[in-house]
């Protein structure tokens, strides 16, 4: 009885939670797009807690693509596949990835909370930390070529190829091991290249990486520490944020702030900008505040914690910062509250020219919303650089009619016949997207 009862505690709680919280009030996409509608926060002592408990998909069950598409399994068997990167050779590496150890992270009630939510969300297993190979040697569309490419990583995430040097992000540093065309294993040990915000706290684990076109700079995603500042700014440093790094040398500076948790990032094809998604700050309301997709300012300060969606105040925020908020940017597209933005690519293929120019982002789903958002991958129509329209989903299908999550997605990427990627690190699968006929 004694291991029955904190495991009924558990589920009591959760289902309290659920019964609790606000729900959204506005007409379905008003809080999408380049001005979306922003309501006034909701002050409650208990947050909103709607989850879609993970399940995994059926045998034979896949995400419903959009018309004229077809989905079919690249890659199953996975642990946890959160991102993926193309080689140029056509190589998939996806990295089979979890939060570290945390011994400062979730403590308290609301810690604890936190942790059996998340847990319930899929994402309580422990780290595999390697990165793994994928071939699909034959063009069928398959990948029936496996192997474990890196080991004994921490926590890995982004990737980047520059030159014969990969570089991967782990959750507290960026590392680099040797590589030439058509490797299938490395064996050599990671060297170190810069260090990237970690230690025993550590709430936004994922770390991602993007190569300048020059190749001479990486720039890293740091997410912050926190919900909205509450363990202190002194953990912030260099979190929510983008850093530029040095290839040659390791140095590090703050490229952009007050982003929350950016992911996500790709140079826009039109106009070479950085772009990122950003997943804001919860517990305000079902209907705040919106994720979103923004052009990255070099020096650029985008609210985080004392403001969001530019200047409006986060009152909970103590002490207040009206200097900071002056400075604050508005993102340039919204993507919806709480839907949880993580993968993001620009289509340059020819396989979906219906997509040509525009994003791709991977929606990893909310916990802080009724209804649920996101559980999708979406395209976002760009023009003259710029985003020019509503989002169109390209997959989706990811909750049943039970409200369980069959799988989520998170990393994007198009493989070398231009056909779409994406990792579901529920479903432990890549799923590729490519036209119907094919």
């Amino acid at each position: 009885m004694t291991t029955r009862l904190p495991r009924l505690c558990a589920g009591a709680t959760l289902l309290l939670l659920a019964a609790c919280g606000d729900k959204s009030t506005l007409p379905a996409g008003a809080d999408v797009g380049p001005t979306p509608t922003l309501v006034k926060p909701v002050k409650s002592t208990i947050p909103t807690v709607d989850i879609a408990p993970a399940k995994g998909w059926p045998s034979g069950a896949t995400p419903k693509p959009a018309a004229g598409l077809g989905v079919n399994v690249f890659a199953t068997a996975l642990d946890h596949p959160r991102w993926v990167y193309v080689l140029p050779n056509g190589d998939v590496l996806v990295a089979e990835s979890n939060a570290p150890k945390r011994p400062e992270e979730h403590k308290g009630i609301k810690g604890w909370i936190m942790k059996k939510v998340m847990a319930k969300a899929g994402a309580g297993v422990p780290s595999a930390n390697r990165i793994s190979l994928l071939r699909d040697a034959d063009g069928d569309g398959v990948a029936e070529f496996k192997r474990v490419f890196m080991k004994d990583l921490n926590s890995p995430f982004g990737m980047a190829l520059v030159g014969d040097m990969l570089y991967v992000a782990n959750t507290d540093a960026i590392v680099r091991v040797p590589y030439k065309e058509g490797d299938t294993e490395i064996t050599s040990a990671p060297q170190p290249v810069a260090p990237l915000p970690g230690g025993p706290l550590n709430h936004h684990w994922t770390k991602n990486i993007i190569a300048s076109k020059d190749g001479a700079r990486l720039y890293a995603t740091s997410g912050s520490n926190s919900n909205v500042a509450e363990n202190g700014m002194d953990k912030e440093v260099n979190r929510a944020a983008i850093l530029e790094v040095e290839i040659g040398t390791g140095k590090t500076r703050l490229f952009a702030s007050g982003l929350r948790n950016p992911n996500g990032m790709a140079w826009n094809p039109q106009t070479g900008a950085l772009w990122t998604v950003v997943n804001e700050r919860d517990e305000i309301g079902s209907d705040l505040v919106p994720d979103y997709l923004t052009s990255v300012k070099d020096g650029g300060f985008y609210g985080w914690p004392y403001s969001w969606y530019g200047k409006h105040v986060d009152e909970r925020v103590k002490p207040p910062r009206p200097d900071l908020v002056e400075k604050a940017i508005v993102p340039d597209y919204a993507l919806g509250a709480h839907v949880a933005a993580l993968g993001l690519t620009f289509y340059e293929g020819a396989l979906l020219p219906q997509y040509g120019g525009g994003a791709i982002i991977g929606q990893h789903g909310s916990w802080n919303r009724k209804p649920l958002s996101g559980y999708n991958v979406v395209f976002v129509p760009f023009k003259d650089g710029m985003p020019s329209g509503k989002p169109v989903e390209i997959l989706g299908g990811f909750v049943d009619k039970n409200g369980d999550a069959l799988g989520r997605p998170v990393g994007v990427a198009i493989d070398k016949g231009g056909a779409l990627l994406v990792a579901d690190d529920v479903g432990n699968v890549i799923w590729r997207v490519a036209p119907s006929a094919r």
